[in-house]
Protein backbone atom coordinates (compact mmCIF):
# COMPACT_ATOMS: atom_id res chain seq x y z
CA UNK A 1 0.00 0.00 0.00
CA UNK A 2 2.44 2.83 -1.12
CA UNK A 3 2.10 6.33 -1.24
CA UNK A 4 1.00 7.63 -5.05
CA UNK A 5 3.72 10.70 -3.93
CA UNK A 6 6.37 8.34 -3.47
CA UNK A 7 10.29 9.45 -4.58
CA UNK A 8 13.13 8.15 -5.77
CA UNK A 9 15.07 5.85 -2.97
CA UNK A 10 17.74 7.91 -0.63
CA UNK A 11 20.01 7.14 2.30
CA UNK A 12 17.85 3.89 3.32
CA UNK A 13 17.22 2.55 -0.06
CA UNK A 14 13.75 1.47 -1.16
CA UNK A 15 11.09 1.31 0.19
CA UNK A 16 9.81 -1.94 2.14
CA UNK A 17 7.38 -0.91 4.75
CA UNK A 18 4.09 -2.02 3.67
CA UNK A 19 2.57 1.50 4.01
CA UNK A 20 4.13 4.85 2.80
CA UNK A 21 2.18 7.79 3.82
CA UNK A 22 0.93 11.06 2.10
CA UNK A 23 4.54 12.76 2.76
CA UNK A 24 6.53 12.91 -0.15
CA UNK A 25 9.84 10.94 0.51
CA UNK A 26 13.44 12.54 0.97
CA UNK A 27 11.89 15.69 -0.12
CA UNK A 28 13.79 17.73 1.90
CA UNK A 29 16.98 15.73 2.15
CA UNK A 30 18.27 12.48 1.34
CA UNK A 31 18.74 11.12 5.09
CA UNK A 32 15.40 10.81 5.55
CA UNK A 33 12.32 9.49 4.23
CA UNK A 34 9.60 11.58 5.68
CA UNK A 35 10.81 14.55 7.46
CA UNK A 36 7.64 15.71 9.42
CA UNK A 37 6.28 12.35 10.13
CA UNK A 38 9.70 11.91 11.57
CA UNK A 39 10.22 15.14 14.06
CA UNK A 40 6.20 14.99 14.76
CA UNK A 41 7.35 11.61 16.21
CA UNK A 42 9.10 13.40 18.95
CA UNK A 43 5.82 14.50 20.33
CA UNK A 44 5.35 11.20 21.41
CA UNK A 45 7.96 10.57 23.10
CA UNK A 46 7.87 13.82 25.03
CA UNK A 47 4.10 13.15 26.01
CA UNK A 48 5.23 9.45 26.89
CA UNK A 49 8.21 10.54 29.24
CA UNK A 50 6.45 13.53 30.95
CA UNK A 51 3.56 11.03 31.92
CA UNK A 52 6.26 8.56 32.93
CA UNK A 53 7.86 10.98 35.49
CA UNK A 54 4.59 12.84 36.26
CA UNK A 55 2.69 12.95 39.60
CA UNK A 56 -0.14 11.16 38.08
CA UNK A 57 1.92 7.76 37.25
CA UNK A 58 1.80 6.31 40.88
CA UNK A 59 0.41 3.25 39.55
CA UNK A 60 3.31 0.66 37.76
CA UNK A 61 0.62 0.13 35.02
CA UNK A 62 0.31 3.84 34.08
CA UNK A 63 4.41 4.59 34.35
CA UNK A 64 4.95 1.84 32.16
CA UNK A 65 2.15 2.75 29.69
CA UNK A 66 3.33 5.99 29.45
CA UNK A 67 7.09 4.55 29.15
CA UNK A 68 5.63 2.14 26.38
CA UNK A 69 4.19 5.41 24.68
CA UNK A 70 7.29 7.19 24.45
CA UNK A 71 9.15 3.90 22.69
CA UNK A 72 5.70 4.05 20.27
CA UNK A 73 8.09 7.60 19.01
CA UNK A 74 11.05 6.01 18.91
CA UNK A 75 9.73 3.29 16.91
CA UNK A 76 8.20 6.16 14.96
CA UNK A 77 11.09 7.95 14.31
CA UNK A 78 12.87 4.88 13.23
CA UNK A 79 10.22 3.83 10.76
CA UNK A 80 9.55 7.13 9.01
CA UNK A 81 12.90 8.13 8.55
CA UNK A 82 13.46 5.34 6.51
CA UNK A 83 10.58 3.46 5.67
CA UNK A 84 12.08 -0.07 6.21
CA UNK A 85 9.94 -3.02 7.49
CA UNK A 86 12.03 -3.74 9.84
CA UNK A 87 11.81 -0.63 11.56
CA UNK A 88 7.70 -0.28 10.92
CA UNK A 89 8.05 -3.24 13.20
CA UNK A 90 9.48 -1.16 15.66
CA UNK A 91 7.01 1.18 15.49
CA UNK A 92 3.85 -0.93 15.48
CA UNK A 93 4.70 -3.62 17.66
CA UNK A 94 4.78 -1.39 20.72
CA UNK A 95 1.41 0.30 19.60
CA UNK A 96 0.07 -2.82 20.05
CA UNK A 97 1.82 -3.86 23.38
CA UNK A 98 1.22 -0.62 24.72
CA UNK A 99 -3.46 -0.56 23.96
CA UNK A 100 -2.91 -4.27 25.34
CA UNK A 101 -1.51 -3.04 28.52
CA UNK A 102 -4.63 0.08 28.53
CA UNK A 103 -7.08 -2.94 28.53
CA UNK A 104 -5.32 -4.56 31.05
CA UNK A 105 -5.59 -1.22 33.27
CA UNK A 106 -9.50 -0.56 32.28
CA UNK A 107 -10.79 -4.31 32.42
CA UNK A 108 -8.49 -4.73 36.00
CA UNK A 109 -8.92 -1.60 38.16
CA UNK A 110 -8.66 -3.08 41.58
CA UNK A 111 -7.24 -4.77 43.65
CA UNK A 112 -9.16 -6.76 44.33
CA UNK A 113 -8.71 -8.21 40.44
CA UNK A 114 -12.00 -8.88 39.02
CA UNK A 115 -9.97 -11.93 37.06
CA UNK A 116 -7.91 -14.09 37.84
CA UNK A 117 -4.15 -14.73 36.98
CA UNK A 118 -5.35 -16.31 33.30
CA UNK A 119 -6.69 -13.21 32.07
CA UNK A 120 -3.27 -11.36 31.92
CA UNK A 121 -1.76 -14.63 30.57
CA UNK A 122 -4.08 -14.75 27.97
CA UNK A 123 -3.17 -10.75 26.49
CA UNK A 124 0.11 -11.96 26.25
CA UNK A 125 -0.42 -14.88 24.68
CA UNK A 126 -2.74 -12.99 22.08
CA UNK A 127 0.53 -10.58 21.64
CA UNK A 128 2.82 -13.14 20.96
CA UNK A 129 0.71 -14.47 18.20
CA UNK A 130 -0.23 -11.30 16.62
CA UNK A 131 3.53 -10.44 16.83
CA UNK A 132 4.03 -13.38 15.29
CA UNK A 133 1.58 -12.89 12.41
CA UNK A 134 2.49 -9.05 11.89
CA UNK A 135 6.59 -9.62 11.41
CA UNK A 136 6.08 -12.42 9.50
CA UNK A 137 3.05 -11.55 6.73
CA UNK A 138 3.87 -8.90 4.09
CA UNK A 139 1.83 -6.21 1.83
CA UNK A 140 -1.92 -5.89 2.57
CA UNK A 141 -2.04 -8.89 4.72
CA UNK A 142 0.27 -7.33 7.27
CA UNK A 143 -1.10 -3.93 7.43
CA UNK A 144 -4.58 -5.10 7.50
CA UNK A 145 -3.60 -7.56 10.47
CA UNK A 146 -1.94 -5.11 12.48
CA UNK A 147 -5.02 -2.65 11.79
CA UNK A 148 -7.49 -4.98 12.59
CA UNK A 149 -6.20 -5.98 16.19
CA UNK A 150 -4.77 -2.98 17.42
CA UNK A 151 -7.99 -0.99 16.26
CA UNK A 152 -10.18 -3.94 18.08
CA UNK A 153 -8.30 -3.17 21.28
CA UNK A 154 -7.98 0.58 20.24
CA UNK A 155 -11.76 1.46 20.43
CA UNK A 156 -12.79 -1.00 23.56
CA UNK A 157 -10.42 0.95 24.89
CA UNK A 158 -11.82 4.23 24.60
CA UNK A 159 -15.37 2.81 24.90
CA UNK A 160 -14.73 1.52 27.97
CA UNK A 161 -13.04 5.07 29.43
CA UNK A 162 -16.39 6.90 28.03
CA UNK A 163 -17.99 4.82 30.52
CA UNK A 164 -15.72 6.46 32.86
CA UNK A 165 -16.34 9.33 32.00
CA UNK A 166 -20.16 9.28 32.32
CA UNK A 167 -19.53 8.19 36.00
CA UNK A 168 -17.18 10.31 37.08
CA UNK A 169 -18.49 13.08 39.28
CA UNK A 170 -15.39 15.47 38.87
CA UNK A 171 -15.97 18.48 36.75
CA UNK A 172 -11.53 18.84 36.31
CA UNK A 173 -11.43 14.96 35.50
CA UNK A 174 -14.19 15.27 33.07
CA UNK A 175 -12.84 18.11 31.33
CA UNK A 176 -9.67 16.29 30.92
CA UNK A 177 -11.51 13.24 28.92
CA UNK A 178 -13.21 15.84 26.53
CA UNK A 179 -10.28 17.57 25.87
CA UNK A 180 -7.95 14.09 25.34
CA UNK A 181 -11.46 12.45 23.37
CA UNK A 182 -11.14 15.59 21.03
CA UNK A 183 -7.77 15.40 20.07
CA UNK A 184 -7.78 11.45 19.94
CA UNK A 185 -11.21 11.34 17.87
CA UNK A 186 -9.57 14.39 15.42
CA UNK A 187 -5.85 12.25 15.21
CA UNK A 188 -7.69 9.10 13.96
CA UNK A 189 -10.13 11.92 11.30
CA UNK A 190 -6.69 13.04 9.90
CA UNK A 191 -5.08 9.55 9.99
CA UNK A 192 -7.91 8.15 7.85
CA UNK A 193 -7.88 11.18 5.13
CA UNK A 194 -4.04 10.95 5.12
CA UNK A 195 -4.35 7.09 4.24
CA UNK A 196 -7.32 6.99 1.67
CA UNK A 197 -7.41 10.44 0.01
CA UNK A 198 -3.61 10.98 -0.22
CA UNK A 199 -3.95 11.11 -4.56
CA UNK A 200 -6.66 13.75 -5.01
CA UNK A 201 -6.25 15.86 -1.74
CA UNK A 202 -2.23 16.39 -3.08
CA UNK A 203 -3.50 16.80 -6.78
CA UNK A 204 -6.57 19.57 -5.41
CA UNK A 205 -3.92 21.36 -2.92
CA UNK A 206 -1.25 21.58 -5.71
CA UNK A 207 -3.60 22.88 -8.43
CA UNK A 208 -4.68 25.59 -6.09
CA UNK A 209 -0.74 26.72 -5.02
CA UNK A 210 -1.45 24.81 -1.66
CA UNK A 211 1.42 22.85 0.07
CA UNK A 212 0.54 19.45 1.66
CA UNK A 213 -1.31 19.38 5.22
CA UNK A 214 1.04 16.50 6.45
CA UNK A 215 -2.27 14.94 8.11
CA UNK A 216 -0.31 11.69 9.30
CA UNK A 217 2.24 14.22 11.75
CA UNK A 218 -0.61 15.95 12.80
CA UNK A 219 -2.07 12.67 13.89
CA UNK A 220 1.23 12.11 15.51
CA UNK A 221 0.95 14.94 17.34
CA UNK A 222 -2.86 14.84 18.16
CA UNK A 223 -2.35 11.30 19.45
CA UNK A 224 0.27 12.52 21.76
CA UNK A 225 -1.75 14.84 23.40
CA UNK A 226 -4.74 12.90 23.58
CA UNK A 227 -3.46 10.07 24.62
CA UNK A 228 -1.56 11.61 27.65
CA UNK A 229 -4.95 13.71 28.71
CA UNK A 230 -6.99 10.15 28.11
CA UNK A 231 -4.37 7.88 30.51
CA UNK A 232 -4.26 10.92 32.97
CA UNK A 233 -7.85 11.00 33.41
CA UNK A 234 -7.71 7.17 33.77
CA UNK A 235 -5.08 6.89 36.63
CA UNK A 236 -6.69 9.76 38.58
CA UNK A 237 -10.53 8.74 38.07
CA UNK A 238 -9.50 4.98 38.91
CA UNK A 239 -7.57 6.40 42.32
CA UNK A 240 -9.72 8.21 43.37
CA UNK A 241 -12.74 5.54 43.32
CA UNK A 242 -10.05 3.41 45.59
CA UNK A 243 -11.53 4.14 48.86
Amino acid sequence: MLGPIAQSSGFWGPVTSTVDWCEANYQVTPYVAELWNTLSSLALVGAGLFGALGRHARDGRVRAAFGLLAVVGMGSIAFHASLRFELQILDELPMLYLVTLIVFILAEPGPPRRFGPWFPIVLVAADAVLTLLSAGSRGPAQFWIFQVAFGSLEFWSLGRTAVLYWRSKSVERRRLFRFGMTAYLAGIAVWFVDLRFCAPLVTWLTAHGLPNPQFHAWWHVLVAGGFYALLTFIAREQRASVP
